[in-house]
């Protein structure tokens, strides 16, 4: 092991193969992890545990900073090693497991996961599983590209485990920033009042007898599944475009805009890549997943830094952005997702949010989670962190699914993530509609006329109107506010027969 890496020299014979250091977790144990989004886990013990459980079968409570990533969600589910998941995930066997009820999945806020442990409404963990770059001559941890939950899991941890990454190159060393909040009833406020801030350590300060196994690792992190910009996608970004530019005019912005977030996935991804050919220059980003997108900004000389908590990229991406880190680094921050996504900093900021929606109603819920109602998709993740505290909070999302078979905007919501109080404007590709102090009735009209895919507009402008004769500050007909998703589950669309 190169000194450069485990430069403590005490812990020099605690390194150990996957499997011994896999030994350290039993049945019914609390394991936190490290991984957001796919970026940063734990690659070699999570796997021993999976194989382990294939000759001895047990259980665990898994916490993590988000998903993780080299199909390691897949195959703790599909050895049945997860009895308990928390936070959030994104894998379509986990998600089996989730509905069918044999995973019992906790969806929370991601800023608030740690706050649970350190009350001990959650916990307490037995053993902490980091990846790292490296280890301080002081037995700090230097993280990856994600921090998420880390640094808590490894400080309140009673062992911690060390997975050193071989492939991630030294060169992120610096680009974390570890603050841990002081504890209540006498916290002081955090210290953060630009994304370019930096307030804590550049590695998690923990005591070195903690660490009870070091695991040498070379797997890189799995590649995100982004698509390129498509014309759906581009129209969503032109129309969020212009109703920033309209902000600008009206004085409410400069051309600087106010710092941006952005949720994960396509979607949001290739909106923020339309702030490439738009007026707005010396952008900066306060989010969670640092995408494909942030480094595109930063080539075309639109972005001038970036805070998140991870880093997720394109194998295109990640291969031409993570060995020149050292020249975007002077541009970025990692911090802890309890950070990243902190009310208390979203709303002195003034976050510009943009998330996606799975499906929105006709007064401005959204369902960002729960496929027909009931079954899981990945998460709330941190949307409603920012949804809530930030200047203005966007959902976007295309008008249908399915080839048309599903429409995007619906009666009412048949899941709930974010209500009608959190979110002030939608977006899909057919247009824009801005909600702010709007009664619900005024915000129906804006979300018909705005944002519907024509194949659903008359028949919701009809519910509408029907629903109107009965009266009430929100009008529905109850009976039948459901009756779209009822129709897809029988029939696979949401299209009237006929229609």
């Amino acid at each position: 092991m190169p000194l450069d890496r485990i430069r403590l020299s005490s812990l020099a014979d605690k390194v150990v193969s996957a499997e011994e250091a896999a030994s350290h977790i039993r049945d019914g144990m609390i394991v936190g992890m490290s991984g957001f989004t796919r970026a940063g886990e734990a690659k070699a013990v999570p796997r021993a545990l999976a194989e382990r459980a294939k000759r001895e079968p047990f259980k665990i409570t898994l916490i993590t900073g988000a998903s993780l990533g080299n199909d390691l969600d897949k195959q703790l589910a599909e050895a049945h090693v997860l009895s308990r998941r928390i936070p959030f995930q994104s894998d379509p066997a986990l998600r089996k497991a989730i509905n069918a009820g044999e995973v019992m999945f906790v969806d929370q806020h991601l800023s608030e996961t740690v706050e649970h442990l350190r009350t001990h409404q959650l916990g307490p963990i037995d053993v902490a599983v980091i990846e790292a770059v490296a280890i301080t001559a002081q037995g700090g941890i230097i993280p990856t590209t994600s921090v998420g939950n880390s640094a808590t899991f490894a400080i309140l941890a009673e062992k911690v485990i060390v997975e050193i990454n071989l492939s991630q190159p030294l060169e992120l060393e610096g680009l974390h920033d570890i603050y841990i909040p002081t504890r209540r009833p006498f916290r002081e406020p955090i210290p953060v009042v630009t994304p370019e801030s930096r307030v804590g350590l550049p590695f998690i300060p923990i005591p070195p007898e903690k660490i009870a196994a070091i695991v040498v690792t070379t797997k890189l992190d799995s590649a995100s599944t982004v698509l390129p910009p498509d014309p759906e996608t581009g129209a969503i970004a032109g129309h969020l475009m212009e109703f920033l530019k309209r902000e600008v005019r009206l004085g409410r912005l400069t051309d600087r805009l106010q710092p941006l977030q952005a949720g994960i996935g396509t979607i949001a991804n290739a909106v923020m890549h339309g702030f490439i050919d738009s007026p707005f220059y010396d952008l900066t980003m306060y989010s969670e997943v640092l995408q494909d997108s942030t480094f595109d900004l930063f080539d075309a000389g639109k972005l001038n830094f970036a805070s998140g908590s991870s880093i997720t990229l394109s194998k295109a991406k990640y291969d031409a952005v993570i060995p020149d880190i050292a020249r975007y680094k002077p541009r970025l921050i990692l911090r802890p997702q309890e950070i990243s996504n902190h009310p208390e900093i979203i709303r002195r900021l003034g976050i510009i949010a943009i998330n996606t929606a799975l499906e929105f109603d006709i007064y401005g819920n959204v369902n960002s989670t729960h496929v027909g109602g009931t079954h899981m998709m990945n998460g709330i993740g941190g949307s409603g962190d920012f949804a809530r505290n930030g200047y203005v909070s966007v959902f976007v999302t295309k008008s249908i699914a399915k080839g048309g078979a599903l429409s995007s905007v619906v009666p009412m919501v048949s899941h709930v993530d974010h209500t009608e109080h959190d979110v002030d404007v939608l977006i899909t590709e057919v247009g824009l509609a801005d909600l702010r102090e709007l009664a619900p009735r005024e915000r129906a009209r804006q979300i018909i006329a705005n944002c519907v895919h024509p194949l659903y507009r008359d028949a919701l402008t009809d519910y509408f109107d029907r629903a109107l004769t009965r009266g009430g500050h929100t009008p529905h007909l109850i009976e039948e506010a459901f009756s779209w998703h009822a129709r897809a589950r029988e029939t696979g669309s949401m299209l009237a027969a006929g229609t």
